[in-house]
């Protein structure tokens, strides 16, 4: 069985600055590609669009399949990684899991891309 590396959830704004205004190091610049590549496919940006504009801001899994028009497995794939970067937070209800948009995650890559 394959096992995944869950990439950290901290707000790598914290501790990087806008790459317009100082050097990344290697280690930055490894986080910030890696959580830009969970970012970097149409059917991952939907998905993030669809859950934050969804009530209360969380959408079923069950809901989310017809809107891309994708397989459910396919689905639930993009959720895991899009969760697993720290963009959507998981939560299981009986057999449906939930989806949420993580406060500030989208903003804290925004703002290493901005220049201030």
């Amino acid at each position: 069985m394959a096992s995944s590396t869950l990439l950290p959830l901290t707000d790598i704004s914290a501790c990087c600055s806008p790459i317009t205004r100082e050097t990344l190091d290697s280690e930055q610049a490894e986080l910030l590609a890696r959580k830009l590549k969970a970012l970097a496919d149409p059917a991952r940006l939907r998905l993030i669009s669809i859950v934050a504009a969804s009530e209360d801001a969380e959408a079923c899994v069950c809901d989310l399949t017809e809107p891309i028009g994708l397989s459910q497995p396919t689905v639930s794939h993009h959720l895991k990684l899009l969760t697993e970067a720290g963009y959507l937070t998981r939560s299981q209800r009986g057999n449906w899991a939930y989806y949420r948009l993580v406060p500030g995650a989208l903003d804290s890559v925004a703002e290493l891309l901005v220049t201030a």
